[in-house]
């Protein structure tokens, strides 16, 4: 489980600051974000929110209730993001990427592309095999998901982001059709490294994000 400190780093020179939030509730992360891209202006800098949450599905905004099978005890929460139903819980890296598209002269599919792109250069450090899918956002190892992907765009800022399975309980995932597909496998970095280090993986995922976004 990687560290749940709440710290703050600030790259001064690029203009991006890095939130390490620690585990924290779906719902009041969701509004901050919303707060966030509506409160910030061209000045505001670009911000990587770096956490993980309790146990929570949830379901986009054109999502269909039907593909949440059991949720059981899992709260079941209705956001404004892309995409279908997936899940979040502990030992699951979630980066919220609040970033001026704009400013940064890149559109919506670009960022899903860098976002896909670094988690596939990523996995290939530890000898995985990955890939991204044209029809359906995410990274994929041997068709099973290991990430994915919602995103929002208001005014041309984006929020919500990725969310990357790293040493979890998949079975969460059995009690939905994850992402909208009916018998879609969910896999996890764990099942591949069994010495791999949390920490080092957050590290390392945040390093390439901030250099394929020009910020390093």
């Amino acid at each position: 489980m990687f560290s749940e400190k709440n710290r703050s780093v600030v790259d001064k020179e690029m203009g991006l600051v890095v939130r390490y939030l620690g585990q924290v509730g779906y719902e009041q992360t969701w509004h901050d974000m919303q707060r966030f891209t509506d409160e910030r202006t061209g000045a505001s800098a670009d911000e990587l929110w770096v956490l993980q949450h309790p146990p929570v599905y949830t379901l986009g905004k054109n999502g269909k209730p039907e593909h949440v099978l059991n949720p059981q005890s899992i709260p079941v929460i209705n956001v404004d993001r892309g995409g279908q139903v997936t899940y979040h819980g502990p030992g699951q890296i979630v980066i919220y990427t609040l970033l001026d598209l704009n400013r940064l002269k890149i559109g919506v599919r670009e960022l899903v592309t860098i976002i896909e792109s670094a988690i596939v250069e990523l996995l290939a450090d530890y000898g995985i095999e990955a890939n991204a899918r044209r029809d359906a956002p995410g990274v994929y190892v041997d068709g099973a998901k290991i990430a994915a992907l919602g995103l929002r765009v208001r005014r041309g800022c984006s929020f919500h982001g990725l969310a990357f399975n790293i040493d979890m309980d998949l079975d969460p995932f059995t009690r939905i059709n994850p992402c909208g597909y009916e018998g879609l496998n969910v896999t996890q970095l764990k099942d591949f490294a069994q010495d791999m280090d949390i920490e080092s993986v957050v590290d390392d995922l945040v390093r390439r994000l901030k250099k394929k976004l020009n910020y390093e």
